[in-house]
Order: C-alpha cells, then sequence, then structure tokens
C-alpha cells in the first residue's frame, strides 16, 4: 500500500480534513457514508484524497444502510470505516448494536451536534449516552473523546488497532467544534512512532471445512432463538469486555494531590478545564483536573483514586450537554460519598471563565 505521509510535518487544518487523513494513514480501504453536518467534510476530504491511494468510497442512500455496510465489509476483512453526528448517530444505533453483536471491528468517526432530534447543526456534547449505549445491548463499546486535532489524528490511528485487536465496535468521539475549526497538528506515518498496524482478516469465506473438523464455526449470529442462548452470549462478551477494559481504559490527571475540588470534563471543554484550573492555581485555590479520555470503558478506578488521595469534597462536572456526562461519571463511581456540583450547557461552548466563576460560586 501506497505511503500516505512519507515524513513528520506540521499540518493546520480543520478537524474534519484531520480524521480523513489519520483515515487514510491507518490503511483504511473504504469508507461508506451519508451526508450529515458537521462530520460532511470527513467524507468530502475523503472522497478527494482517496482515489489517489487506490481507496474506496460509497455513499449509501441512508445512515442505517451505511453502517450495515461497513458491518458487511469487515467481515471481508475490508478496513472499512464510518462517520456520521446527530440523527444519524441514533440511525446507526441499528447496524452498531449489531457491530456488538457479532463482534465486528467497526470504526465510526462522530462529530457531536445538539439534541433533540436535528437540533443544531453546530456544537454539543449531546451524544455521550447515545455513543457509550445507544444500542440494543449492554454497551459492548470502546469510546475515545477527543480534545484536540492531534488527539482526532491519533485516536483514529489506534481505534482502528484497537477495533481489530479486541473485536468491539470503537467510536472516536469528536463535536461540532473541533469538526469545523482549524488548529496545528503533526501528521505522521504510524510506522515511524513505532505504531504496528493490526492485520486485517476476513471473518467469512474462510479455508478448510467445517464438516471435516478443518476449522471451528465463526458463529456471527445477532439473532438468537432461545434465551438462555443468549443469555451465555451476554455474560461471555460482560467478561470479555471487564478483562480488557484496564488495558483500555484512558485519562488524564492534574494537579489532583491536594485539591480541594475536582473539575470532570471530557473532549473539546477539557480545555477550558485545564485553562480554568490553571488560573485558579496562580491565584492559590487547590483545584484539580480529570479528564476521562475513554468514555467507554470510564477510568472509574483512577477517579475514585484522585478523589481519594487528595480528599476532595466536591466534583465538579463540566460539559455541554444537560447531565450526560454527570450521569455516567456517578453511575462509574457509586458509593463515593464526594459531592457533585454541576456545570451543564448543551449546545453552547464552556470557556475557563464559565469554569472559573463556577468554582469560585462552589467554594
Amino acid at each position: 500500500m501506497q505511503k500516505v505521509i512519507t515524513e513528520t510535518k506540521k499540518a493546520f487544518m480543520t478537524g474534519n480534513e484531520t480524521a480523513a487523513w489519520a483515515a487514510l494513514v491507518s490503511g483504511a480501504d473504504v469508507m461508506f457514508g451519508y451526508p450529515i453536518t458537521p462530520q460532511n467534510e470527513i467524507m468530502h476530504y475523503w472522497t478527494r484524497l482517496a482515489p489517489q491511494y487506490d481507496r474506496s468510497f460509497l455513499q449509501t442512500e441512508d445512515e442505517i444502510s451505511a453502517g450495515f455496510t461497513v458491518c458487511g465489509a469487515v467481515q471481508s476483512g475490508k478496513k472499512a470505516f464510518t462517520a456520521t453526528a446527530g440523527p444519524g448517530n441514533v440511525l446507526m444505533q441499528e447496524p452498531f448494536g449489531m457491530a456488538e453483536g457479532m463482534r465486528l471491528p467497526l470504526v465510526a468517526i462522530i462529530q457531536q451536534r445538539g439534541g433533540p432530534s436535528s437540533g443544531t447543526v453546530v456544537y454539543s456534547q449531546q451524544e455521550v449516552t447515545l455513543t457509550t449505549f445507544g444500542g440494543n445491548g449492554e454497551g459492548y463499546r470502546i469510546v475515545y473523546s477527543t480534545s484536540t486535532h492531534q488527539e482526532i489524528y491519533d485516536y483514529i490511528i489506534k481505534g482502528f488497532n484497537t477495533a481489530w485487536k479486541y473485536r468491539f465496535p470503537t467510536f472516536i468521539l469528536g463535536d461540532g467544534y473541533q469538526a469545523k475549526m482549524r488548529e496545528p497538528l503533526e501528521m505522521y506515518d504510524p510506522a515511524e512512532r513505532g505504531i504496528k498496524m493490526v492485520d486485517t482478516y476476513p471473518l467469512i469465506g474462510l479455508e478448510g471445512s467445517i464438516a471435516a473438523s478443518q476449522r471451528d464455526p465463526q458463529h456471527l449470529c445477532n439473532i438468537y432463538s432461545l434465551e438462555e442462548e443468549l443469555y451465555e452470549v451476554v455474560m461471555k462478551y460482560s467478561a470479555e469486555f471487564e478483562a480488557i477494559s484496564p488495558e483500555l481504559v484512558e485519562y488524564e490527571e492534574k494537579s489532583c494531590d491536594d485539591a480541594e475540588i475536582i473539575v470532570v470534563s471530557h473532549g473539546v471543554v477539557s480545555r477550558a478545564a485545564d485553562d480554568a484550573v490553571k488560573a485558579l492555581r496562580a491565584q492559590g485555590i487547590k483545584v484539580g483536573y480529570f479528564r476521562p479520555i475513554t468514555l467507554r470503558p470510564y477510568p472509574q478506578k483512577q477517579l475514585r483514586e484522585a478523589i481519594a488521595k487528595s480528599g476532595a469534597k466536591k466534583l465538579l462536572v463540566a460539559e455541554s450537554a444537560y447531565g450526560q456526562l454527570y450521569r455516567l461519571t456517578r453511575q462509574e463511581i457509586y458509593g463515593e460519598t464526594v459531592n457533585i456540583e454541576t456545570l451543564f450547557m448543551p449546545g453552547v461552548g464552556i470557556v475557563d471563565y464559565d469554569i472559573i466563576n463556577k468554582v469560585k460560586s462552589i467554594l
């Protein structure tokens, strides 16, 4: 396969353009998609770039079919992906659930927009619940929440490897701000950083006869006639997901050793939280910063440890949604006695000033 990036270089581009380049350097063979703001340019850039590197694209009739064509392509051994947002994410929950049920290495890039319904086409963090637990099942998914264009690039590369290594559907969760704004990043070939891309392989059409005991059946099934059969499958997947969760969990923590209050945020809001914590620390206010990078699985053990070592009496969950990160955090650290304060600004960009004022009002 032709090299996309021959040497590490600086770039200044939108998040959507970054996503297309990252998929290319990851060795993605094909994208299936359907237009929806704010992810449209991922499709646009992919269709411009892909033919130069012998890659493919198909615009399907809707988002449901886009998700299902990814499910079909990965079964044939293709490194396939899709991208969507908002109502498209809602429609894709059926194929995403199928990917969970069949353990398919599906990769999806989600550039969140606001709801309910079509809501706003610009920005929000209102697809956290949908992306982490939206499907018909128990949420056997891996969800990375990015905060910068560099992370969009890095985690799309990692996302393809994660999907094909563990065979759980994997999501890179951005938002409309990241999709549209421009900022600098470093583009590189994964091999230059010592990143070996996980090889793909077909799940169907394999050599050998099952009848002659030359190979085991694949059991690529997502419908079960007996309740007991489904029970066994769910329990098996639960055990496997919980076993790999410690390997998958990622988080970022700063200034939590002596914090009286810890600000919990994710995605682009964590940039404002980081600035706010630095400013408050400069004023002598003991504030910590905790950011889950994986929303599924959630770094609950690490957040519990941050609370314990600091002795913090309060958490402040800041998000551009009305409690989706809050509910996720609360259920993950169930049993902790720390009080949880909130800063909910659905559909609105949170800046450091908002968090600074909220912390001061709490303290």
